[in-house]
């Protein structure tokens, strides 16, 4: 408990000091630089040192300084601003944020922006994410299995943190297929994606082994846009986008629409999962409509208002890897409402108080055949929270974010089988779950070139007690062309109320009251140089060991034991010239079991080598661009055919992808996506195969 005390007296000295801090604070000069977003995908460093000052990874260089103004924010990007002139002094610095410093920068943070998401042609959160370094992603794209799971950093999507505009969507349910589920929000209604970890993650949960990916929507646009896009392509997929932005005197909202289709009806080898007595892929086909609207209110220049609304309808068939011809579906329907207060308590930025009340539901339903009987499982989870983060500038060298987290869930587990030796585990689960948490981060700037960040978070669990992780950072800038980092935060993940609680029907599992929390630790050390002057790269070696990790043993949810895990994660960034955009990203995993029957193995599902390359040109409205993808296999969870052997991995492919924009008119463009130009029928993972080549052709309006 000494720990929780430092908090309560960092809390403390920080109001004791509030008086003198907000009376000197309007003589401090600001450090920061104004950076406009771009259509790359990271961001440099935006703190400006004394003898230099940060430059974008991308064709576009930081705008001269500009000077503190006491009027409005700085108008959200989705406005149509101008290009501002351009000053480049050539100093280098590569961490990155989307967040105006407010994020430590001892590990590296990743933003992808809207424009690279669309000449992507991305369909979903998850296959913006599969282009950033770090991640492993399964359950994306044709045939994908959702099973077979997103990891990052050899973490799996529960072992990280979900958020939409800074709070929480993640409600840690595992059972029938009710995880995060990233189709939840339309693409069309995203900024930017946000990809951070270390002691970042101290700031949003403890449960944050893998890190924390945050989803930021559009606000608005002080200039009414509509834009429209209708695409369709092979496997009957078609795919409708709409949107509408504006502006009314100090309101501004946002709007967005998406509905798609995909049979993903084709041939597969002998052997696939999933594969009927015609040889096609069966029961792989998905349906979503997702609904967004956002609305932000500034009352004055010092306080803004928001509400963001998001519904999701899903409905899709549902393919088991290794497993004979499958049947079952799932029906999943969510809503996500977020109201934020966010207030400057000084005249200028250097103390910020953002208050977000939410509420998240999610309601799962997995039902199908089983032989001649029935089954059906159903998760609703209600998801109530609330939070209050200060991002306070006390003194030019020291800056505090702290605040409080406040999460309540609500599980209601409903279980019906028609199998036999199933009937007597049938009925009804409600638990329900309260945590609180405080959070603290000192960011101190020891010198001019080295920067610590001190990390706090002290949690109370309504079923797991008290307990506190901290968190430790650094980062020393060598030359202007050179920086190193490293951090360390210690972490505790809790078993899901279903895993508590709600037997699994669908696949057998039952559920486990002695289950214990996930403990461990994650690290990272790397380093930010610039090779040329015209290529930077970024060199992360990341680490956790997470004991009692949790799976199913004999068909039942227990802790199996500890899994260590080192991995190399590095992204170039390559400046050929105006108009251009390139990024290379690699990721080694290695996610060993330490103890069990498993031990010495690598974790299911997780590659050791990932990478992935793209390089685009625009030009007059014209794009054009080429992404490269490998993924080194990955061994399977599960074999059931005579022969094979828990140590199997599926083999190793190569994939091209391309993706162009032809205008047509001033507002209206042909797109055009080709996937798979080696056609290569690959297996994704665990049997499970891609159709080989594919195209979508689609038109884009913009008004």
């Amino acid at each position: 408990m000494k720990f929780s005390f430092l908090i309560y007296q960092v809390i403390l000295i920080n109001f004791a000091l509030a008086p003198v801090t907000f009376a000197q604070e309007n003589n401090f000069e600001s450090k920061k630089t104004s950076i406009k977003k771009t259509s790359e995908i990271p961001y440099l460093n935006e703190i400006e040192k004394p003898y230099r000052s940060a430059e974008l990874l991308t064709q576009t260089p930081i705008p001269s300084k500009k000077p503190q103004t006491t009027g409005n924010p700085e108008p959200n990007s989705t406005t149509n601003e101008s290009k501002p002139t351009v000053e480049n002094e050539g100093a280098i610095i590569i961490d990155v944020t989307g967040k105006k410093d407010d994020l430590p920068q001892s590990t590296p943070t990743y933003v992808i922006e809207k424009e690279e998401i669309q000449k992507q042609g991305a369909t979903s959160v998850s296959d913006v994410l599969k282009k950033l370094p770090g991640f492993a992603i399964n359950d994306s794209g044709h045939g994908a299995d959702i099973h077979t799971g997103t990891y990052y950093r050899g973490a799996s999507i529960n072992q990280s943190v979900f958020l939409i505009n800074g709070r929480s969507i993640n409600s840690n349910v595992n059972t029938y297929h009710g995880a995060t589920d990233l189709n939840s929000i339309p693409v069309e209604a995203i900024e930017r994606v946000e990809l951070y970890s270390g002691a970042a993650s101290t700031l949003y949960g403890s449960s944050a082994f893998g890190g924390v990916v945050n989803i930021i929507t559009k606000e608005g646009s002080t200039v009414p846009r509509f834009n429209a896009t209708a695409e369709f392509g092979d496997l009957n997929f078609n795919n409708q986008q709409l949107s509408y932005a504006g502006s009314t005197g100090s309101l501004r909202y946002n709007f967005s629409f998406e509905r798609s289709f995909l049979d993903n009806r084709y041939r597969v080898p002998v052997g696939a999962a999933n594969r009927d007595a015609r040889g096609y892929f069966f029961n792989a086909d998905t349906a979503n409509s997702t609904y967004f609207g956002h609305l932000a209110f500034d009352v004055d220049n010092r306080n803004t208002l928001s509400l963001d609304v998001t519904t999701l309808s899903s409905r899709k068939g549902l393919i088991y890897f290794g497993f004979p011809l499958q049947r079952d579906r799932l029906d999943h329907d969510g809503l996500n409402i977020g109201f934020a207060w966010k207030t400057r308590l000084s005249n200028d930025n250097s103390s910020v108080v953002t208050t977000t009340l939410g509420y998240n539901q999610d309601y799962f339903n997995t039902y199908g055949p089983s032989s001649q009987f029935y089954r059906t499982g159903t998760l609703d989870t209600q998801l109530y929270t609330a939070r209050i983060d200060h991002a306070w500038q006390l003194t030019p060298n020291y800056k505090l974010r702290w605040g409080l987290d406040l999460q309540n869930t609500d599980l209601t587990g409903d279980v019906l089988s028609t199998v036999p030796n199933r009937v007597a585990l049938n009925g009804n689960e409600n638990e329900s779950l309260l945590n609180t948490a405080l959070f603290a981060v000192n960011t101190l700037n020891i010198t001019d070139k080295l920067q610590v960040d001190l990390g706090l978070r002290q949690s109370f669990d309504s079923k797991f007690g008290n307990y506190f992780n901290p968190s430790v950072g650094f980062k020393y800038d060598i030359s202007p062309a050179l920086a190193v980092r490293g951090s360390w935060a210690g972490g505790q993940r809790n078993p899901g109320l279903d895993q508590l609680y709600v037997y699994d029907t669908v696949h057998g599992w039952l559920p486990n009251r002695d289950l214990k929390p996930e403990t461990g630790s994650s690290w990272t050390a790397g380093v930010d140089v610039k090779l040329l002057e015209n290529l930077i790269g970024q060199f992360t070696y990341f680490g956790s060991s997470l004991d009692d990790r949790l799976g199913v043993v004999e068909g039942k949810w227990a802790n199996i034991g500890l899994v260590d895990t080192n991995g190399l994660e590095a992204a170039l960034r390559l400046n050929i010239g105006s108009g251009w955009s390139t990024f290379v990203n690699y990721t080694y995993t290695d996610a060993k079991i330490q103890t069990g029957p498993e031990k010495g193995l690598q974790l299911g599902l997780i590659p050791y080598s990932v990478a992935s390359a793209g390089i685009g040109y625009e030009i007059a409205g014209w794009q054009a661009n080429l992404y490269a993808t490998y993924y080194g296999g990955a061994r399977r969870a599960i074999y059931t055919r005579v022969g094979e052997t828990a140590t199997d991995f599926s083999p190793s492919f190569f994939n091209l992808d391309f993706s162009a924009r032809v205008p047509v008119t001033k507002n209206l463009g042909l797109t055009v996506y080709l996937e798979n130009l080696l056609d290569e029928q690959y297996e994704r993972v665990n049997r499970i195969y891609s159709p080989g080549f594919t195209f979508r052709l689609g038109l884009t309006a913009n008004i």
